[in-house]
């Protein structure tokens, strides 16, 4: 129980501290840099909240790169050229 509830509490501490590096743009909307492994079905409601304007609405301007591999996205967190990175657990390998 207790592995459990330090992992929700470090999970979201770590989620605040990608945040907390995130730029803001010209226009006064938090710039967030988003890599993706593929365009899949799975990440579906992200692209709808994009293309509905709700992360406009947030004050948020992401923008997605398809990376196209775990270790580019890996990469691209570790070296700054992006905040965010979807990919599945063969990247920590």
């Amino acid at each position: 129980m207790k592995k459990k509830i330090f992992a929700v509490i470090f999970s979201a501490m770590l989620c605040l501290v990608c945040f907390a590096g995130c730029n803001c743009s010209s226009n006064g909307k938090t710039k967030i840099r988003l890599s993706e492994v593929t365009h899949s079905i799975f990440y579906a409601p992200m692209y709808l909240a994009q293309n509905l304007g709700y992360f406009d609405e947030e004050g948020l301007d992401v923008s997605f790169t398809n990376a196209g591999g775990a270790d580019k996205v890996m990469s691209a967190i570790a070296s700054g050229s992006a905040e965010i990175g979807l990919m599945g657990p063969e990247a920590t390998i």
